[in-house]
């Protein structure tokens, strides 16, 4: 088999690693891309895309259960579970389609299979256990994203006990589910299925839900969901879980202590990944794995010369949009463009997309105190607030910190309708630098959510007009 040459392979083309090849062919680089399952990786077949697809037909259903309160009039609501199903497949295809467009228009080499090092500047492929391809290259990025995490007892089986995947595809909707974990993947799949009708309880080993976010975004999600009829167990550990026929029965231990056999039709494991370290060629090379994760350092590159890693293989925070930038910091520094900045991970918005929607950047109040700082802290409720009233969604908060001497906006923290969207101008303005100045300075359009923004940063120097 004649040996391929490259100057970059990037093994996985998930949304690190699609778009560090394109990226590296705009630069002028002779790239390929590996990918042993579909285009798009993870999150554009299994993660963020179709689960957003499947959090859209909830949020239609509840608003059609709640025609009333429009002025509407909608009888015999129900939904067709296979097509709510089928319609998260379609979106995810399609994205997918785009993927392989987007390559081709690059001309980024495509090669279905199991890509792993194979010595210095060396990738072997192999497709069924059949060799596909031998190729050479100066530059190999790792992409190879990461995969659920399970613990002992708590195993996976794809028909009673779930991982993402079963949870995503499911033949109907079961009449009662327990959540391992309240992630943001957790908290998903929790919302949506509640939305759907069935009875939810997450369990929680941390003392709060969303342990990731500010404490008081998260007591407030927690109230909201709750009132929604889920039942959240914080501080409490699974013991384990014995399948039955129809169901299966989930030991608990509680935050007190006391035993609880809770019998469910279905399990939903959502207790962290881990990396795809396996099978792709690290024994013998420089590259070094802590829990489950390749190690590198900021400009993505391991302990081997020549070869990088990015994305979910190198740890959190676990977010597709991490991963892309990462991919082209990794690039971009790989063909020596000036002025390549490192990654802030303060600076990366994290988003849940659960009903009510959850947004954040930077630090949390906690987090900033035990930094030293001295704080300015804002608080803006969307009761406040007229286009969340007029939408019939008036629950939620903005929370904003800064930083008492500078000024600085060290962090930002909502729960409510759209915060996905609207945690970006926050976002912008940390990579900015920005301090309150600026952002009382900046007119915002009324009437739009995103005044709650400006409402939060003047709440928190003791001028907000609406509360």
């Amino acid at each position: 088999m004649a040996e391929q040459s490259f100057d970059l392979v990037v093994i996985g083309s998930g949304p690190g690693g699609y778009v560090a090849a394109i990226r590296a062919a705009q630069l002028g680089m002779k790239t390929a891309v590996i990918e042993r399952e579909n285009l798009g990786g993870i999150c554009l077949n299994w993660g963020c895309i179709p689960t957003k697809a499947l959090l859209r037909s909830a949020e239609v259903f509840h608003l059609m259960q709640n025609a009333d309160a429009f002025g509407l009039k909608a009888d015999n609501i129900a939904y067709d579970a296979k097509k709510v199903v089928e319609r998260s497949r379609k979106v995810a295809g399609r994205l997918s389609g785009g993927v392989q467009h987007l390559l081709k228009k690059n001309k980024v080499t495509v090669i279905d299979g199991q890509g792993r090092l194979a010595g210095k500047g060396k990738v072997k492929v192999e497709k069924d256990g059949k060799a596909v391809a031998d190729l050479s290259a100066k530059h190999i990025i790792l992409a190879t994203g990461a995969r659920a995490r399970e613990l002992p007892g708590l195993e996976a089986d794809g028909k009673t006990v779930w991982t993402y995947r079963e949870a995503m595809v499911p033949e109907a909707i079961p009449k009662s589910l327990l959540v391992v974990g309240s992630g943001a993947i957790g908290i998903e799949f929790a919302s949506f299925y509640r939305d759907m009708g069935a009875e939810v309880t997450v369990v929680e080993v941390v003392d709060r839900i969303l342990p990731a976010e500010d404490e008081e975004i998260a007591a407030f999600a927690h109230k909201a969901l709750e009132k929604q009829g889920m039942t959240l167990m914080t501080g409490a550990k699974v013991g384990g879980i014995k399948t039955k026929k129809g169901g299966a029965t989930v030991s608990v231990t509680d935050a007190k202590g006391k035993d609880h056999a809770i019998d469910v039709e279905k399990v939903i494991l959502a207790v962290g990944i881990t990396g795809n370290v396996e099978n792709i060629g690290l024994d013998g090379t420089k590259v070094k794995v802590e829990k489950g994760h390749v190690v590198v350092n900021e400009w993505l590159e391991t302990g081997e010369p020549g070869v990088y890693a990015i994305g979910d293989l190198v740890g959190p925070p676990w977010l597709a949009h991490k991963a892309s930038h990462e991919g082209i910091i990794c690039v971009e520094k790989i063909a020596g463009l000036d002025h390549v900045e490192p990654l802030n991970t303060l600076n990366i918005p994290g988003c849940t997309y659960c009903r009510p929607q959850i947004a954040s950047v930077g630090l949390t109040e906690a987090k900033a105190k035990a930094a030293g700082y001295e704080l300015k802290v804002g608080r803006f409720p969307f009761i406040g607030n007229g286009k969340a009233i007029a939408l019939g969604e008036d629950q939620g908060m903005v929370k904003t910190i800064f930083d008492a001497k500078t000024g600085e906006l060290l962090g930002a923290h909502m729960v409510g309708a759209e915060v996905t969207e609207l945690i970006q101008g926050f976002a912008i303005g940390k990579t900015l630098e920005t301090t309150e100045a600026e952002l009382m300075h900046t007119v915002f359009p009324h009437p739009t959510l995103s005044e709650m923004m400006l409402e939060s940063t003047l709440a928190a120097y003791g001028r907000a007009i609406h509360i």
